[in-house]
C-alpha cells in the first residue's frame, strides 16, 4: 500500500515542466490568500516558520502541495494542519497551476555554487 502511494505521487510529478497554467494558478493563489502567511509576493513570510515560496522549482512546489493531501503516511505526507486544510480542496490540476504560478514569481532564493 505504501509503495503504491509513493509511486502514485512520483508518477504524478513526472513531466511537470510547463504542465501548469500560470494565469489559473495566479487566480487560485490570490483567491485563497496564500500571501496571508507567505507574505507579499510570496517571499516575505509573516512568521519565520513559514517558507519563502516565490521562485521555487515548479515540480518541488507541486510535490510539496500534493504531500499535504496525504493522510497517515509520514514517509510521503507533510504534517501541517494549516496547509493540510488549505490544499485538501484542490485537484491535481489546481496544484499544478498554483505551482506554475508560484514558480514564475521572481524569488530571493540563493543558490550556492
Amino acid at each position: 500500500m505504501k509503495s503504491a502511494l509513493i509511486l502514485s505521487l512520483l508518477s504524478a510529478s513526472i513531466g511537470l515542466a510547463h504542465a501548469g497554467n500560470v494565469a489559473k494558478g495566479k487566480e487560485l493563489v490570490e483567491k485563497n490568500n496564500c500571501a496571508a502567511c507567505h507574505g507579499a509576493g510570496l517571499k516575505a513570510p509573516v512568521a519565520p516558520a513559514y517558507p519563502k515560496i516565490a521562485g521555487q522549482y515548479q515540480d518541488y512546489l507541486y510535490y510539496a502541495l500534493k504531500s499535504y493531501q496525504v493522510d497517515g503516511n509520514s514517509l510521503v505526507g507533510r504534517n501541517n494542519a494549516i496547509m493540510q486544510s488549505q490544499v485538501k480542496q484542490f485537484s491535481d490540476k489546481d496544484l499544478k497551476d498554483m505551482a506554475a504560478y508560484i514558480a514564475s514569481i521572481p524569488g530571493e532564493l540563493i543558490v550556492k555554487k
